[in-house]
């Protein structure tokens, strides 16, 4: 007979001072802990025009040099109404002790994609333009995708925390095209 269902004794959190305590590699990157909510635009040549969409991001850990990352997207309207899902990705940041990071981000759709990069600031200090920065710059090290998914090459993303605002940029390389301009959002901390 199996053993009754348990609490897991290693949750996740999301929140500082609630569950593990952070591992120390994790400190550059301790800022971006949290549920991170806004909107943005994409665009890319191949599409007949842009869109916008409303995102959630969520960074987690369980006590260990990794972050667990989340995101949702879903497409909206001009006047901001809920159109249809869109992007969706979960994976893995896992902090090295020099603060070079390694990502594992699996799609959907068929895409997974490993990242190299590293972080600058650590969201506490303030940077030459007045407010406290953080900047993670990621670039794709190996794209896999299933036989059917859409051809992807390559991507780049940044991440910018800066006064609180989390900024993210990203370019894509597919269906034949060198790395273009995809997605541009805006992230605020989730207020429950």
């Amino acid at each position: 007979m199996p053993d009754a269902p348990q609490e897991n004794p290693y949750p996740d959190t999301h929140v500082l001072g609630e569950g593990p305590e952070p591992h120390p590699q994790l400190k550059p990157v301790l800022a971006l802990l949290g549920r991170w909510h806004g909107g943005g635009s994409g665009e890319y040549p191949t599409l007949e025009q842009g869109f916008r969409y409303r995102q959630e991001i969520t960074f987690s850990h369980d006590g260990r040099p990794f972050l667990r990352y989340e995101s949702r997207a879903w497409l909206v309207d001009e006047a901001g109404t809920a159109l249809r899902p869109s992007g969706r990705e979960s994976g893995w940041w896992r902090v090295l002790p020099d603060a070079s990071l390694e990502v594992v981000l699996a799609h959907p759709t068929g895409i997974v994609e490993t990242y190299l990069g590293g972080v600058a600031g650590d969201g506490t200090a303030t940077d030459p333009g007045g407010g406290t920065a953080l900047v993670v710059d990621l670039a794709t090290d190996t794209v896999a995708c299933t036989p059917r998914a859409k051809e992807v090459t390559g991507m780049r993303r940044r991440y910018v925390l800066r006064d609180g605002e989390l900024s993210v940029e990203q370019d894509m390389a597919a269906v034949g095209l060198p790395l273009e301009h995809h997605l541009s959002a805006r992230l605020l901390p989730h207020q429950p």
